[in-house]
Order: structure tokens, then C-alpha cells, then sequence
């Protein structure tokens, strides 16, 4: 009996070893991830207020996502503008109803920032640069 007490004694200081182990890991896991959560949430902080000085100052930002590069660029070839529907066929995103508004939800973010407009309701284009009127 003895002999069991003892191998059940060594198997419960190996099982609190690994407990305290995997609590450190655990630990330490936790600081990375609060560290990399506060570096993400300053990125987002960054990018979205270097996208609102560019829509401020009426310029395509320098950086946006790459699903909304594909759809700027696609206006930048339609000069008639575009339902979402209609962008959603020409990127071959489908057309399901999920699909078309996750489109427009992107589009009215696009017009948020000044990058697209809407013109009329669900039409949507880039806008058109205003002619200097001169003062002569």
C-alpha cells in the first residue's frame, strides 16, 4: 500500500507541476495578448483617422482594404455609376441577397469618406471634381 501512496503522491506533484506550468504559459500568453489587442485597436484608431483626413481633403485615401480597392477601382472604370447589385456581378461576389448587402454596406462607407457619392438612392459613383469658377 505504501508503494501505491507513493506512486499516486509522484503522479500529483507531476500533475501540480504541469498545472503551475501551463498557469504560467497561460500568464504569460495573456500579456501578449492584451499587448497585441491594444496595438490593433491603436492601428484601427490610425488608419480610420487617416481615412477621414483624406475624405476631408476630398482624396482617395492612400490605404483602404483590399475588398475596397477592387470596388474603387471598379467605379474608376464605370463613369455611370453602380447599384450593388451590379458591382457585386461585375467582382463575381455573387448576388444572394447577403451578398448585395454586404456590397451596399461597403459602398455607403465609401461615400462616409467621400470616396464614392449617391447621387441618387442606391446609385452610386465617384464624384466628379467641381470646376474652379474664376473671379475675373
Amino acid at each position: 500500500m505504501k508503494d501505491l501512496l507513493e506512486r499516486i503522491e509522484a503522479r500529483r506533484v507531476r500533475a501540480a507541476r504541469t498545472v503551475e506550468r501551463l498557469q504560467a504559459e497561460i500568464a504569460g500568453l495573456t500579456e501578449q495578448l492584451a499587448a497585441a489587442e491594444h496595438d490593433l485597436e491603436r492601428l484601427e484608431i490610425t488608419r480610420e483617422t487617416v481615412l477621414d483626413l483624406s475624405a476631408e481633403d476630398n482624396a482617395t485615401p492612400v490605404e483602404m482594404p483590399p475588398g475596397y480597392r477592387e470596388v474603387v477601382a471598379l467605379f474608376e472604370h464605370d463613369g455611370n455609376g453602380l447599384r450593388a447589385k451590379d458591382a457585386c456581378q461585375a467582382l463575381g461576389t455573387g448576388t444572394e441577397p447577403r451578398h448585395i448587402e454586404s456590397m451596399r454596406a461597403k459602398l455607403k462607407r465609401l461615400v462616409d469618406r467621400g470616396v464614392l457619392t449617391e447621387p441618387d438612392p442606391g446609385l452610386f459613383v465617384l464624384p466628379r471634381p467641381t470646376p474652379e469658377i474664376s473671379s475675373s
